[in-house]
C-alpha cells in the first residue's frame, strides 16, 4: 500500500477546501488510521512465501497466481475481494489446488485473529452500550426505529440534491443538544475519498477502500460511535442509477440507505437497501424544509 500517495493525495485535497471544516478534518483522520493499520498489518500478517515451508499447498504456483492480483501476503488476500479472486482461480488448470489454497491462508489467519466478541456478548452489548441517534425526520426515524445505531456503519446513497447533506445537518443539530451522549462520525464522501485512489481499480485501490471501511466499523463498535458515510450514485443497466463503489464495498456497511427527492416539492424518499434487522426494499417519505 503505497501510503506516501495517500498521504499526499488527501493534504492538497485539504488544502483546495480549507472551508470543509469537521467533516474534512474527519476524512483526514480515517485516511491516516487507514494507513496507519496498513504498516501494522505488513508487520503482523507473514508474506506469502514465507507460509510454503509449514504449508505446502501455497508453493511457487500459487504464490504467483496471488501476485498476478496484487497479493502478496495475507492482509492482501483478506482485503481482496474472495469470490472475484476464487472465479479466476476456477479459469486455471490448477484451480482445485489454487482454491485449496484460498482456504489454507483464509484458516491461517481465522487461526491467528479470533473474532472480537461471541453472539452472547454482542446481544449484551447491544443492550447495554448501543442505542440510537434520531435523524430528526420522523419518517426515517419510524423506519429505522428510532434513528442511527451506536456501534453500526451507516451509509447514505443517493444523488446530488437527494437529501444527503440535508439529513446530515439534522444529525449535527442532534448532536448539539445539551442531553445527547451520542457520538458521529461523518465521512462526506467515501467515494470521493477513494475514487481518485482507486483510478482503474487497481488492487490497492481496493484494498485502501475495503480497509478503511472495515476500520469504521471498528472504530464504531469499540467507541460506541455512530459513524456515517455518503456515497454517490452511478449510472448501471438499463439506465438505472447505482450506488458507487462496487460490489467490493456492498458488503461492508451495517446499514445502506438510498435517498431521492420528489422535485419541486419537500418530500424526499428513504429506502433500505442492506439493514440487519428489516428486509429490503421496506421505504418512508420524509420532508425536509429550508
Amino acid at each position: 500500500m503505497e501510503v506516501g500517495l495517500d498521504i499526499k493525495f488527501f493534504q492538497r485535497e485539504r488544502r483546495k477546501k480549507e472551508e470543509g471544516g469537521v467533516l474534512i478534518h474527519q476524512l483526514y483522520i480515517v485516511l491516516h488510521v487507514t494507513t496507519a493499520r496498513g504498516e501494522r498489518g505488513k508487520c503482523e500478517m507473514a508474506p506469502l512465501k514465507y507460509l510454503e515451508q509449514e504449508y505446502p499447498i501455497l508453493d511457487s504456483n500459487f504464490q504467483n497466481f496471488c501476485a498476478t492480483h496484487g497479493i502478496f501476503s495475507e492482509e492482501d488476500l483478506l482485503l481482496h475481494d474472495l469470490h472475484v479472486l476464487v472465479a479466476f482461480a476456477e479459469q486455471q488448470s490448477t484451480s482445485e489446488r489454487l482454491k485449496q489454497g484460498i482456504t489454507q491462508v483464509l484458516s491461517i489467519i481465522d487461526g491467528q485473529h479470533q473474532p472480537w466478541l461471541n453472539g452472547m456478548e454482542l446481544l449484551e452489548d447491544a443492550q447495554l452500550n448501543k442505542h440510537v441517534l434520531s435523524t430528526g425526520c420522523e419518517g426515517i426515524d419510524l423506519l429505522l426505529q428510532g434513528g442511527l445505531r451506536m456501534g453500526q456503519l451507516t451509509e447514505l446513497v443517493g444523488a446530488s440534491s437527494s437529501g444527503k447533506t440535508q439529513l446530515e445537518l439534522n444529525l449535527r443539530s442532534q448532536i448539539q443538544k445539551g442531553d445527547c451522549q451520542v457520538q458521529l462520525l461523518i465521512v462526506d464522501s467515501m467515494s470521493s475519498l477513494v475514487t481518485p485512489i482507486l483510478g482503474g481499480g487497481g488492487s490497492q485501490g481496493h484494498a485502501l477502500m475495503t480497509s478503511a471501511g472495515f476500520l469504521l466499523k471498528k472504530l464504531a463498535h469499540e467507541h460506541n460511535l455512530v459513524v456515517l458515510v455518503t456515497n454517490h450514485t452511478v449510472g448501471g443497466e438499463g439506465g438505472i442509477s447505482k450506488p458507487a463503489l462496487g460490489e467490493s464495498w456492498k458488503s461492508i456497511p451495517h446499514v445502506r440507505l438510498r435517498l431521492s427527492h420528489d422535485q419541486g416539492s419537500s418530500i424526499y424518499n428513504v429506502s433500505v437497501f442492506k439493514h440487519p434487522s428489516m428486509a429490503s426494499g421496506k421505504a418512508a417519505r420524509f420532508t425536509i424544509y429550508d
